[in-house]
């Protein structure tokens, strides 16, 4: 980066609110795999903004480092929220994240997400509430397959599940342990009595139930050319 530039956005950085940005009040570190190819796994650091009780907004990075790569965006949902969506929207989600319909206590009770440095008392109600809800997490830029740009189409990604295709190799957990220097029991220990949500609606985590995923192909399209008041 040249000086020009770095001059320009500290000015920038000094004179602009950037409000957006500024809500966001947690980081959480967790996994993810692809829909179409459930054997790519990935590390996924989600920079959480919570606009209501029901509903969050992440922006998704590769990493928590200054010169982390912007990979996707999730949304997460609440179970009554969830359950107001079309049929073909609740196919896309995973129960507490990867698409509006994944859920999500499986994953938070393994374990599988962390809130780095956080105390778990301090995350013992945030977890209980994550463990009853949907989300929807689109990748934008798939730099574990090397891509040095955002190329292609955005890829629909699936949260951590207790099947054989869906659980999270060990190694990846390990690396994640150790930067955080957090132990997997202990974090299922202190969630142990995290409850169970009492249905799970079966449209959620789509490709359980009918061994299918889902991907996005880019096609040509015929154009609106005249705006309607034209």
């Amino acid at each position: 980066m040249s000086m020009e530039q770095r001059v320009l956005d500290r000015g920038a950085q000094l004179l602009q609110s950037l409000k957006p940005v500024k809500q966001t009040k947690q980081h959480a570190c967790t996994f993810a795999l692809y829909s179409h190819d459930m054997t790519r796994q990935i590390e996924t650091h989600h920079f959480i903004t919570r606009l209501n009780q029901d509903f969050l907004q992440c922006a998704v990075y590769d990493s928590n480092d200054a010169h982390a790569r912007l990979i996707g965006i999730e949304y997460i949902i609440s179970d009554s929220i969830f359950e107001t969506l079309p049929t073909e929207e609740q196919k896309l989600c995973t129960l507490m994240r990867t698409r509006f319909c994944n859920f999500s206590s499986f994953w938070i009770k393994l374990g599988l997400w962390v809130n780095p440095g956080v105390p778990e008392m301090v995350m013992k109600t945030e977890m209980e509430n994550l463990a009853k809800t949907y989300g929807k997490f689109w990748c934008t830029w798939q730099v574990d397959r090397g891509d040095k740009l955002p190329l292609g189409a955005p890829a629909l990604v699936m949260s951590p599940q207790a099947v054989s295709e869906g659980i999270v190799r060990p190694d990846l957990i390990e690396k994640r342990n150790i930067k955080y220097n957090v132990s997997i029991e202990a974090l299922k220990a202190s969630r142990v009595e995290i409850a169970e949500p009492e249905w799970i609606n079966p449209l959620a985590d789509y490709w359980k139930q009918h061994g299918k995923g889902f991907s996005v192909d880019i096609e040509p399209a015929e154009m609106k050319k005249r705006a309607p008041f034209a």
